[in-house]
């Protein structure tokens, strides 16, 4: 392992002719008691190379979707070197398996590679490629969406801090500029989805799971803590709980704005007609006051913060060509993160880079696990990192700590966060309860039309409060540009339930700040060593679905939001 790549531009030239040989020596090793923990730290080395390789040339292709090399190599990467290697890593799992050996720390990834060698087949290397390809053809649409405004061309993401402006006309203007361009994708976005459906239809076949791919899907995704049921459950604890109080969240803005029903460009002005709040202009100022917030939350964080800007590993700034959204991923071998976001200067980039700061700093707590395999975190804890800092960062908004705004400002920061936490949950609920609906019913979801009636049907289930009048075209099509739902079947439900756990750590931080965050970093620390119940504990929270968990945090937000108003 001593002659594997050690730059970035020998990793990410690697080819499989290259790689294979390691492969082939770890397999005709001999493995026993003795050397199996020397054979799992070989094993590690190699697969955070080639997954850091993965990585580095998918990013390559989002920050610039114009990049046709970029496209190039990474295409190649899907073609010529994952399926071989995860073929490869099958047989690693498969020789593990039967060796016996059970080493100290591994129960859960040996739970998970039993369960991914029951998963595994060579049919659906090449499909599982194909899925990959169409979400970076769904990434280059989205990508290419730009509107006129003000004479200038600019990207929809860009768009977004005129839906704070005080002028409703101009706010409505550029919301239906908006739509009127992404429904300019309809067809393209629809025929990619028919495409996509199949593929998964197939993928779920060649595994034997028949047509169920939800089946398969919850398999692949090691989800072993709960079931579609219990999010069902989850959906029912949201629409007791906290559609009634989103629904006054809405009523309440109405009156304060003024108007006889509240329109989808009403949803981010401020209803007191205050002015949009502004954190900065340039990036520079981000990063330099989100290190000054992670200082103050733990000093430690901030210093890992501080590594990330000193090594490159932020692209924050929006652009023309750049991929949409916000995430953060990780480059194994080199053992950081990268964060990637789409900065306007708006306060909602503040939030995503605390977010996206919560899973860096996941990262940088697990680097003491000595295998790979244990860094695999079930997203409904790992959000759990970038959600729960999001609020463990909420005192230190303001400049006198160390943040962007006044005292009031950070105030109605923290009031404003806490009322789109709430107002999230039903929307979480109508993604996940589309896509039960979806991979419950395959066939009908083939047509889109029956997607976009299904998706109004969620809408009015859980968002009741908004008026979509003359806008049903906009508003059925709303599923189109979720990209959870095209590139990432089923992951959405894990945000919601995060974001319960996130409370609660938020709720004992209100306590004790410090104990808070000793017991958060203590979780994030633990990788994936324990089961999704054992990481919640360790936080300080409850793993759950149930309406009174729910209702105790909603009512606690509420509170707050009241006494930050008053």
């Amino acid at each position: 392992m001593s002659s594997l790549p050690k730059t970035t531009e020998q990793l990410t030239a690697w080819t499989w002719p290259q790689i294979e040989p390691f492969y082939k020596q770890l397999q005709a090793q001999p493995l026993s008691a003795g050397n199996g923990p020397g054979w799992l730290s070989e094993w590690s080395r190699l697969s955070e190379h080639v997954s850091e390789m993965g990585q580095r040339l998918y990013v390559a292709t989002m920050v610039n979707t114009a990049d046709a090399d970029a496209e190039k190599r990474f295409k190649a990467f899907l073609d010529d070197i994952q399926p071989a290697a995860e073929t490869a890593e099958q047989k690693l799992r498969e020789k593990l398996l039967a060796s016996g050996l059970e080493p100290k720390g591994f129960e859960i990834p040996l739970r998970n590679m039993r369960s991914e060698a029951a998963l595994f087949r060579a049919a659906n290397l090449p499909l599982l490629t194909q899925e990959a390809k169409l979400s970076n053809e769904y990434d280059k649409i989205i990508g290419a969406q730009t509107a006129d405004w003000d004479g200038k061309e600019v990207t929809l993401t860009q768009l977004m801090p005129v839906y704070q402006e005080a002028d409703r006309v101009r706010r409505e203007k550029a919301w239906r500029l908006a739509a009127k361009r992404r429904l300019a994708d309809r067809a393209a976005i629809n025929e990619l989805w028919a495409t996509f459906l199949s593929l998964r239809r197939a993928i779920a076949a060649n595994a034997d799971f028949g047509d169920d791919y939800r089946a398969y899907r919850w398999k692949s995704m090691l989800r072993f803590d709960y079931t579609p049921d219990d999010c069902k459950s989850f959906h029912r604890a949201i629409e007791q709980v906290v559609v009634p109080v989103a629904t006054r969240i809405y009523a309440r803005r109405r009156a304060r704005l003024g108007v006889s029903s509240l329109r989808p460009w009403d949803l981010e002005v401020d209803p007191l007609g205050r002015s949009p709040l502004r954190p900065f202009e340039r990036v520079g100022r981000l990063t330099r006051r989100t290190s000054s917030i992670f200082h103050r939350v733990d000093p430690r964080l901030g210093e890992c913060f501080d590594v990330m800007v000193n090594e490159g590993l932020l692209d924050l700034e929006n652009r023309r060509n750049k991929a949409p959204g916000g995430y953060c991923t990780d480059f194994l071998a080199r053992k950081r993160p990268f964060i990637f976001m789409n900065a306007v200067g708006m306060h909602n980039d503040v939030q995503t880079l605390l977010h996206e700061g919560g899973h860096a700093f996941h990262v940088f707590e697990m680097r003491a696990l000595p295998y790979v395999q244990q860094l695999s975190v079930g997203m409904e804890f790992a959000e759990v990192a970038s959600m729960g800092m999001e609020l463990l960062a909420a005192p230190y908004l303001a400049e006198a700590n160390g943040g962007f705004y006044s005292k009031d400002d950070a105030a109605r920061a923290l009031a404003e966060h806490l009322e789109k936490s709430i107002l999230f949950w039903p929307y979480m609920a109508v993604v996940d309860a589309f896509q039960h609906w979806v991979y419950e019913n395959p066939q009908a979801a083939l047509d889109a039309a029956n997607c976009d009636a299904a998706w109004a049907r969620q809408l009015q289930r859980f968002m009741p409060g908004l008026d979509y009048g003359g806008l049903e075209q906009e508003m059925m099509t709303g599923w189109q540009n979720k990209l959870h739902i095209h590139e990432i079947p089923f992951y959405y439900v894990e945000y919601g339930l995060a974001q319960l756990g996130a409370v609660q750590v938020w709720r004992n931080a209100l306590r004790d700040q410090a104990g808070a965050v000793a017991s958060y970093r203590r979780a994030l620390a633990l990788g994936g060593t324990v089961p999704l119940p054992e990481l919640y504990a360790t936080a300080g929270a409850r793993f759950a679905f149930d309406a009174a968990t729910l209702s105790s945090c909603v009512s606690l937000m509420e509170e707050t939001i009241e006494k930050l108003g008053a």
